[in-house]
C-alpha cells in the first residue's frame, strides 16, 4: 500500500514552493491593476519584498502541511485597511494562475492551492 503524500511533498517542498512564491510575489508588487489601489501601491513600496516572500513561503508550507511554521500577522491584520474589493481578488487570482501556468502546476495540486487561498478571502476582501 502507498503512502498518501502531503500536498507539500507533492509541490516539491520548500524550495520548489519558494521558487512559485518568488515568481508569484515579483507578480503582483507590479501589477498595475492591484497598485491602481492607492493603499495597496503603498503597502507595496513599503514592505521588504524578500520579507513578504518569506512570510508567504511559511505560509504555503505550512498550509500544504510541511513543516514551516508561519510566523506572520494574520490575514485580517494584514489586509483589513487596504480596502481590497472582489475584483483585485479576482486579479490576484489572475496572477497566482499565471504563476501556476509558468510553473506547471499540476491541476490537481492547482485545484488544493486555490481552495486553500480562497479561504483567506473573507479576511482579505472589504468591498
Amino acid at each position: 500500500m502507498s503512502e498518501v503524500k502531503s500536498l507539500y511533498e507533492r509541490l516539491g517542498g520548500v524550495f520548489a514552493i519558494a521558487a512559485v512564491v518568488d515568481d508569484f510575489i515579483d507578480r503582483i508588487m507590479i501589477d498595475p491593476r492591484l497598485n491602481a489601489n492607492p493603499k495597496v501601491d503603498d503597502a507595496h513600496h513599503r514592505v521588504s519584498k524578500a520579507g513578504f516572500k518569506y512570510l508567504v513561503t511559511e505560509q504555503v508550507c505550512h498550509a500544504t502541511g510541511g513543516p514551516q511554521r508561519y510566523t506572520g500577522r494574520s490575514m485580517y491584520d494584514s489586509h483589513a485597511h487596504l480596502d481590497i474589493t472582489a475584483g483585485e481578488w479576482q486579479v490576484f487570482l489572475d496572477d497566482l494562475n499565471q504563476t501556476f501556468d509558468k510553473f506547471g502546476v499540476p491541476a490537481a495540486e492547482r485545484a488544493e492551492l486555490v481552495a486553500i487561498v480562497e479561504s483567506t478571502k473573507a479576511d482579505i476582501v472589504r468591498m
